[in-house]
Order: C-alpha cells, then structure tokens, then sequence
C-alpha cells in the first residue's frame, strides 16, 4: 500500500502534566509526514481527525482506504480537506482534474471513490491533509486565497502582526465538521494565537512551514495554569486536544495550517486566556 496511518490515543489532561519531553513529542508531534510516493499520517482519536501529507515523485499516487477506516474507500465516510505547501501540481477526483497550486485549498466530500495525486513538473510536490469523519455529501470545491475569509490580526509591536486566511470554512464552502485554514506571520512577527484559548468541543491540529533549517518554533499546549512546549521544525505537524491551548513562537516569521474537527463551528466559541493568566 501506499497509505500508511498510525494510530494516536487521546489523554487526560491530568495524565498530561507528568508527561517528560519525550512522552509529550511521541504522543502530540508529527514528523515525517512527506515520504517519497507515499501518503502517511496520523489517525488521532481526538475527534477521529486524521492528519498526514502527501508526497508523490516518481508516480501519481492514490488515496487508499486504511485499516483503522474499515471501508471500502477512504471517502466513504469521510470529508478531507488539501492544501498545497509546494509547487503546483494535478489532482484527478472521479475522473475529473483539478490544478491545486501553492497555498491553495482543495475540498472533498463524502462519497467520492477515486482520489489519485500527481507530481508537479516543475517542482516538488507537498500537499497536507486534514480528514474528519462526515455524515452528509458535499461538492469538491478548490478555494483559493482570493476566495479565502481573510482576517489581519495583531501588531509588530507586540511581535504578532499576521494574516489569517479562512479555507476551508463554513463562511466560506460547505463542510460537514472538517474546518481549515492558513496563516501567515508577518516579517519581524514570530508569535501566534496569542493571546491564547481553548475550545472544548473541538480538538485542533497545527502544521509549520515556511521555516528554514536554521529556524524552529516553540509551541506551547497545556491547560492554562500548567503549560508545556514543544520545538518543532519545518513540516512538522502538533495535535492539539480540546482542553489545550495551542500557541507558539517562532526564531523567525512562519505560517501554518489550522485543522479542527469536532462538534461546534462557531468561532465565538472560544475560552480566551490572558497572557497573564497563562502558568
């Protein structure tokens, strides 16, 4: 096969606070998620989402059904959502070819049979994916920045001036829970989603990019009054459970791709935090 996805199980927050590093990097961080002519991911239980990147270079590649699924084909009861981190590349969903260029967006719903991923040919190919479990069929759809929800937010004063592009949204297309998004740091910015907040009924997932080798992010989860972080790289991704925050710093400006499923959609949901507040 060329899909291969792991399994991660939920914790408790309690469990949580006396995790050493290497628990907390086994159990939150992904690695490796770009492997030649492959797809790979994690299938996390916090809310069945499924995080992963798609790597073809060689060959197209196909998106397969996996064990933990029990279905006939990936889709069959499952929305996924793509967005492209690299160079321009060919999708083909049932038979019909969508051009997916960098940082744009691809929607797809329940329901359909064949998805086959091309190599670009001028570059190399890196699409990430977001998959949430869907009760209802919606149209494949590609948003593009200019499509995209788009929110400035924050100052270079406060090192935290930044641009939010809403995707894959219910203000923007139809989903079922899958919910994404892309923002980028601002030369001079490295802080995100600070101030900080919780959302409980939806976990989140974190992707980096846009990061040099010389360059890493300090992400920080944890329930407010005892926090933890964790460094990542370029192209590395952090599962993020309901109860945690999830915000980082960065040695440089970086952008990154929000993932979140679960039961509510509605973005005035969420428990701010105070940076003051924060231990």
């Amino acid at each position: 096969m060329n899909t291969e996805i792991t399994t991660r199980y939920s914790s408790h927050p309690e469990d949580f606070k006396t995790y050493p590093t290497s628990e907390i990097r086994d159990k939150y961080l992904i690695v490796d998620l770009f492997k030649v002519d492959k797809i790979s991911g994690v299938y996390t239980m916090e809310d069945r989402l499924i995080v992963g990147g798609i790597h073809p270079v060689h060959s197209p590649i196909q998106l397969e059904a996996v064990d933990q699924l029990k279905a006939e084909n990936f889709l069959d009861r499952r929305e996924i959502g793509i967005i492209n981190v690299g160079t321009k590349t060919k999708i083909d969903i049932d038979g019909e070819s969508v051009e997916l260029d960098h940082k744009e967006a691809l929607y797809i719903g329940k329901g359909v049979k064949e998805v086959i991923f091309h190599p670009s040919p001028t570059g190399e190919t890196y699409l990430y994916f977001n998959s949430a479990p869907a009760h209802q069929e919606f149209p494949t759809r590609k948003i593009t920045r200019k499509d995209a929800e788009v929110v400035t937010l924050g100052s270079l004063e406060n090192s935290n001036h930044r641009t939010i592009y809403k995707l894959l949204v219910n203000s923007v297309l139809e989903t079922c829970q899958l919910q994404m998004g892309m923002t980028e740091l601002k030369p001079g910015s490295v802080w995100n989603t600070m101030p900080a907040h919780t959302h409980d009924r939806r976990m989140e997932a974190y992707f980096y990019f846009d990061l040099s080798e010389e360059n890493v992010v300090s992400h920080f989860m944890g329930q407010a009054d005892e926090t933890r972080h964790i460094w990542l790289k370029n192209h590395h991704a952090i599962i993020s459970p309901p109860w945690s925050i999830h915000s980082g710093a960065g040695t440089s400006n970086y952008s990154f791709i929000w993932g979140m499923a679960g039961e509510n959609m509605d973005y005035t949901d969420m428990d701010g935090i105070k940076p003051v507040d924060l231990r």
